[in-house]
C-alpha cells in the first residue's frame, strides 16, 4: 500500500495525481528498459513502445521463452463489479496481440467472489456483471485453443483446492502488511485465490514463465504470489509482471473508474454517446479562450483526449507526434482533438459491439475456453489434491 503526499494506490482504492516513479520505489519493481521494450514482437505494440507499461518485473524469461518458441502464458483478469469501460479492456487487447503473436497460453481469471467480499452487491448482481463482461471478453477475439477463462465460483472445485494449499504459504501479517486491514476474512484468504489464478497456467500444463499483465496498484497480488511459487515444493516460476500506467478518468488525473462523479466510456456506449462524453467531460490541455490557444498552444501530456489516443487509440506513432506538434504550436483546437480521440473510439467500440453482437449463447460460446477434465486433475494433482469422487462433485 501507498500513500504519499496526495495520492494513494492500493488494489482496492486509486486515489489522487499518481507519482509512478515513487511507486517503482516503493512497490520495488523495475523501470522496463528501452532494451527490454526492444525484445518484444515485431511490431512493438504501442502499449509497451509508449512507456504506458512502463515497469516490469521478470519480464526476460518471458522474453526469452516467447521469442524462442518455448512454452509461456499470459495471466490477466477481471473483477466484475460493473459494466467493463475501455479502460478495463485495454489488457486484454494486449494479450490478444501477444498471443497472436507468440502462440502465448492466455488465463483469464473473473474474480466475482472477491467482488461480492469487496462491494455492497447482491450474488445475483455480481452474477448478472460476469455474464455481461464474459461476452465483451469474448469478443475481444482469443483463440480458444489457446486460452481458458475461469469463474472462481463457477470453477470452484480447482480454484478452492489449489487456494487451500496456498494459504497455508500466507500469515495474516503478510497480508495485513501488503493490503492493510482487511474488511472481511473473505478478503484476508483472497490472496491464495488470487494466487491461484497467477499459477494456474504452470499447474496445468507445467514449469514455464508467466507474464501477468496489470495496472500498477494490483501487484501487490503478485508479490504475495512470487513469495508463494519460491517455495520449491510447487516445482512452478514466480510469475512475472508487466505493470501499467492507469488510463486516465475523463475528468483528468487518476485512472478511469466505473464509481466516478465523471462517466466512463463504457464498451456499451454508442457513437453519439462517446462523443457527448468526450466534448463534454474530458479534460483539456488547452486555453480557455480561442485566441489564447492560437498564441500559446495547449499541454497533450495533460490533455485526456490526447492521452486516450496516445495510450491505445492512435497506433500511428508519426501521426500521434504531429497531432502533439499541432497542439501545443496552437494549430490544432481543443474541440478538435476531443472530435478526433471520440472518432478513434467510437470506431474501435463499433468493431468490439459488432463481434459481441455476433456470439451465440454465452454458455455455448464459453465452452471452448473451459477448464477440461483432464486439467483440472493435473493442477489439484501439482499441489497434493487427492483426484477421487468426491473431487468430481
Amino acid at each position: 500500500m501507498t500513500e504519499e503526499e496526495n495520492f494513494t494506490v492500493t488494489p482496492y482504492a486509486v486515489e489522487g495525481a499518481i507519482d509512478y516513479e515513487k511507486l517503482l520505489a516503493e512497490f520495488g519493481a523495475d523501470k522496463l528498459t528501452d532494451e527490454q521494450i526492444a525484445t518484444f514482437p515485431d511490431p512493438i505494440h504501442p502499449l509497451v513502445r509508449r512507456n504506458v507499461f512502463y515497469a516490469e518485473r521478470d519480464v526476460d524469461r518471458f522474453l526469452e521463452a516467447a521469442n524462442t518458441g518455448r512454452p509461456h502464458s499470459i495471466v490477466t483478469g477481471r473483477g466484475p463489479s460493473g459494466p467493463m469501460h475501455i479502460g478495463h479492456v485495454f489488457p486484454f487487447y494486449f494479450a490478444k496481440y501477444l498471443q497472436e503473436q507468440t502462440n502465448a497460453l492466455v488465463y483469464i481469471p473473473i474474480s466475482d467472489d472477491e467482488k461480492y467480499l469487496l462491494k455492497e452487491m447482491s450474488l445475483k448482481a455480481i452474477d448478472r456483471h460476469t455474464r455481461d463482461n464474459l461476452l465483451d471478453l469474448l469478443a475481444v477475439g482469443f483463440d480458444p485453443d489457446r486460452t481458458r477463462i475461469i469463474v472462481d465460483t463457477a470453477d470452484a472445485n480447482v480454484v478452492y483446492p489449489l487456494a487451500t494449499a496456498f494459504a497455508k504459504e500466507v500469515t495474516q501479517s503478510t497480508v495485513d502488511a501488503t493490503y492493510g486491514t482487511p474488511a472481511n476474512i473473505g478478503i484476508s484468504f483472497y490472496p491464495a485465490v488470487q494466487a491461484t489464478h497467477l499459477l494456474l497456467p504452470q499447474l496445468v500444463e507445467g514449469r514455464h514463465p508467466t507474464l501477468v499483465p496489470i495496472a500498477i496498484d494490483q501487484d501487490p497480488h503478485v508479490r504475495v504470489c512470487r513469495d508463494i511459487a519460491s517455495k520449491q515444493r510447487y516445482n512452478v516460476e514466480k510469475p512475472g509482471a508487466l505493470l501499467s500506467k492507469f488510463l486516465p478518468s475523463l475528468g483528468g488525473p487518476g485512472k478511469m473508474s466505473s464509481s466516478d462523479d465523471v462517466p466512463s466510456i463504457l464498451l456499451s456506449d454508442d457513437r453519439e454517446t462517446v462523443f457527448k462524453k468526450i466534448r463534454r467531460y474530458a479534460y483539456s490541455g488547452g486555453q480557455s479562450n480561442i485566441e489564447a490557444h492560437r498564441e500559446q498552444g495547449g499541454n497533450p501530456t495533460i490533455d485526456v483526449s490526447y492521452q486516450f489516443l496516445a495510450y491505445f487509440f492512435e497506433e500511428n506513432d508519426e501521426r500521434l507526434e504531429r497531432l502533439a506538434r499541432e497542439y501545443r504550436d496552437g494549430s490544432l483546437l481543443s474541440g478538435e482533438l476531443k472530435e478526433i480521440a471520440a472518432t478513434q473510439i467510437a470506431d474501435f467500440l463499433e468493431n468490439h459491439q459488432g463481434r459481441r453482437s455476433q456470439l451465440g449463447s454465452l454458455a455455448n460460446e464459453l465452452a471452448p475456453y473451459r477448464l477440461n477434465s483432464d486439467e483440472r486433475t493435473r493442477a489439484r494433482e501439482r499441489v497434493g489434491y487427492p483426484d477421487d469422487a468426491l473431487s468430481q462433485w
